[in-house]
């Protein structure tokens, strides 16, 4: 694994958390299943805020664990929806990770895509451009 220093995207993260030893695994990382809990938290929330009510996440798409985050680190969550259906929502989700806070750097960790879709509150699927009921 190359530590590739790079530049955080030019918007506001959805999420930040610095993980602690309890997320970590016997051989000193992140658990990948941390991560991925935290990325479908990251995805959520502009799917939640586009489906203005309910939603359940349908498809892991695609999911790269790009390098291992690690206790100390400051991740960094940034969502994208990239696609709209009648009752869906793609999000796309990069993750980056603060090390060293001594002599700081910043690289990508993981990237993934996720897709939501809009539920009733009985959990039946509703279009996108209808209320909650």
């Amino acid at each position: 694994m190359i530590n590739e220093a790079v530049k955080l995207p030019d918007q506001e993260p959805v999420l930040r958390v610095v993980p602690m030893p309890s997320d970590m695994n016997p051989s000193g990382d992140i658990f990948g299943g941390w991560v991925m809990a935290q990325v479908d938290i990251a995805g959520s929330i502009p799917a939640h805020r586009l489906a203005r009510g309910r939603i359940a996440t349908v498809a892991v798409n695609s999911f790269l664990f790009k390098q291992p985050i690690s206790v100390g680190d400051l991740v960094s969550f940034y969502a994208e929806v990239v696609r709209v259906g009648k009752t869906s929502i793609t999000v796309d989700v990069q993750v980056y990770a603060e090390r060293n806070p001594a002599n700081p750097f910043i690289v990508r960790v993981t990237e993934a895509l996720l897709t939501y879709v809009a539920l009733n509150k009985d959990g039946s699927k509703r279009q996108l451009d209808q209320p909650c009921r």
